[in-house]
């Protein structure tokens, strides 16, 4: 896959997708988000990919949320596949907290606005002690209205979420460490030894209990939509036993089936 804003890494089992806009700060315009989405589909689809890691090209910035510099009236400029940054914005949260498998956020510096809101819905976080969390919409005319806050306020409480959100204060990796909004943080030489780390032990994991164990997490904040992606999770487990390919074999073969031995 080419990829012009992007770079995306598949090996032993770790896809890696990096935003590549480093003269940025890692802002995203909609061809950022664009090909997020299309590594974070392929991600998921590849059934040799158990774990996926999600950061920013150089050692200033994870990432710092859209770029303001193509900002219009009516959103960010350059639409791609007739979708607004916005709206793409939401898909790339959507694909990380449903892709069946962990997302780590290996945060290298600024994880900021669109950028905090990408390192909160991974399933986990491991910093750099030079990092640095905030929020930036109320300062830019902007704001998160789903996941950047919801799944902020069950990190850290309510109380600090709408602290982190009406202020847009600036906290350490340390700072965010104390607060639950991140997992661990280490010196910029050790980052992606630490990352490496985590992601070799998911890796020896069930891929299954992982996989439902995401959906869980979020069956019950989610929704229908959660229950949904925790019930699907569950059908394509059914649809490998020798109960449900007895009603397919049926059908086909035109007999009616026999599920008495399959009662409990």
């Amino acid at each position: 896959m080419n990829f012009k804003e992007i770079l995306y890494a598949k090996k032993d089992g770790v896809a890696t997708i990096t935003i590549n806009r480093p003269q940025k700060y890692n802002a995203c315009t909609p061809v950022t988000i664009y090909e997020l989405n299309q590594a974070l589909t392929d991600s998921w689809v590849d059934p040799s990919i158990g774990v996926v890691v999600l950061t920013g090209a150089g050692d200033k910035a994870f990432c710092t949320g859209g770029d303001q510099s193509i900002r219009g009236e009516e959103g960010y400029q350059g639409t791609i596949a007739a979708l607004p940054l916005e709206v793409g914005w939401q898909t790339v949260t959507h694909l990380i907290r449903t892709i069946p498998k962990p997302v780590i956020a290996r945060v290298n510096g600024y994880a900021i606005g669109g950028g905090h809101v990408f390192h909160v819905v991974c399933d986990l976080s491991i910093a750099a002690k030079t990092a640095q969390f905030g929020q930036a919409g109320p300062k830019v005319g902007s704001f998160d209205p789903g996941y950047g806050t919801g799944d902020l306020a069950r990190a850290v409480g309510m109380k600090r979420a709408k602290e982190i959100w009406y202020l847009c204060r600036r906290y350490t990796a340390e700072e965010a460490l104390q607060m639950g909004l991140v997992n661990a943080v280490v010196p910029m030489d050790k980052l992606d030894e630490e990352v490496a780390r985590w992601a070799s032990e998911l890796l020896e994991k069930s891929p299954t209990a992982l996989k439902m164990l995401k959906y869980a997490f979020h069956a019950e904040t989610d929704g229908v939509a959660g229950v949904t992606h925790l019930g699907v999770g569950g059908l394509g487990l059914f649809y490998r036993t020798e109960e449900s390919l007895e009603g397919k074999n049926a059908f086909i073969e035109k007999r009616p089936p026999d599920f008495k031995k399959f009662r409990t």
